[in-house]
């Protein structure tokens, strides 16, 4: 790599340094605003080139870099962005955009870059659906406890479990709010409703969606078919998460990608021993928690050892356990179907 270079990405500009092996020359600057067609503008200057490489850190903004870099025929390196930090050892100087950008230059050099995984297009894709149907059902749940969290505020009788489930609920819902509620309650309470009724057409076309796409994705089909109380959508997760040749040297690794595993004690951290990591893409850690609670179920096939860890701690820990072995499993099945599992079904 005669041109090798480390690319700092923030909203309003991007910092680059790189450094030209021939010649020994280091260049520094910015670019701004950070947008496709300025980057695109100065990656011009290397049109021609193949052996140009540019590292840059997995945060928010990597993927429309990448793509820029790779159009322009220059290889792009993701680093991982807790072990690029850890990567700069104890900090002696003032952390600095130009630190930043020469630090992802300097790893890349001698080789020392901790590597994420780049997915295809597609994937990418796949991914931007699953977070947006996630951060819908968060808002769904929200919305929900508001109107249980006005109803107890003005001291109306609570509303059932279901309530809000079926079409007579709904009625009884607006009956209640119309004889409890004060003016301004059952506007909250209107509002409430109405959003949620938008949040739920927007979920059933993205499920759609969703559940067409993993039903066209390998990875997706083997493990739905597969493994139990994993659905198309957990699958779908899975697969666009854990998938690729070579992504997890083994499954315990996979388990701390998605977060899942118990934090221990570190003479360095204030917090607590005992508690997940939660580190990782939090959609696919809710969809696989989801995916273990199906072992609730006494048809289950882990359901022995769901009721023992439920008997022993909770439900919860239970869920939990059995999230861990849906990963596991869930690796060691793309492990085998490697590339393949991200080609269409």
């Amino acid at each position: 790599m005669p041109i090798v270079g480390g690319l700092d990405i923030h909203r309003k500009q991007l910092t680059f340094d790189y450094l030209d092996t021939v010649t020994g020359e280091v260049r520094r600057g910015q670019i701004a605003p950070a947008d496709r067609v300025h980057l695109r503008a100065w990656l011009a200057r290397f049109a021609g080139r193949d052996d140009a490489a540019f590292a840059v850190e997995g945060c928010t903004g990597w993927r429309y870099v990448a793509e820029e870099l790779a159009a322009a025929g220059i290889a792009a390196h993701l680093g991982e962005p807790a072990d690029t930090a850890a990567a700069r050892g104890r900090k002696r100087h003032a952390k600095t955009d130009k630190t930043d950008s020469r630090h992802l230059r300097t790893l890349l050099a001698e080789g020392r870059l901790p590597e994420c995984w780049v997915p295809p297009a597609q994937i990418l894709e796949y991914r931007a659906l699953l977070e947006t149907y996630h951060d819908l059902r968060r808002e769904h749940t929200a919305w929900v406890q508001r109107i249980h969290a006005v109803f107890f505020h003005q001291g109306a009788p609570a509303l059932g479990e279901g309530t809000l489930r079926t079409e007579q609920g709904l009625a009884a819902l607006r009956a209640a709010a119309a004889a409890h509620l004060s003016p301004g309650g059952q506007l909250q309470a209107a509002t409430a409703l109405d959003m949620l009724a938008a949040i739920e057409a927007r979920m059933e076309v993205l499920r759609t969606q969703l559940a067409d796409a993993a039903r066209h994705l390998t990875g997706a089909k083997v493990l739905a078919a597969r493994l139990y109380g994993v659905g198309p959508l957990t699958a779908l997760a899975l697969t666009c998460w854990l998938a690729g040749e070579g992504r997890f040297s083994s499954s315990r690794k996979a388990v701390r990608f998605t977060g899942l595993d118990i934090t221990v004690w570190s003479s360095d951290r204030k917090g607590p021993p005992g508690r997940l990591s939660r580190q990782g893409p939090p959609v696919l850690r809710w969809a696989v928690y989801e995916a273990g609670k199906t072992h609730a179920r006494a048809s289950a096939p882990d359901h022995g050892y769901y009721a023992t860890v439920k008997d022993r701690k909770n439900s919860k820990r239970a869920a939990l356990s059995e999230a861990r072995k849906i990963v596991r499993q869930a690796c060691h099945i793309l492990t085998e179907l490697g590339d393949d599992a991200l080609t269409a079904a």
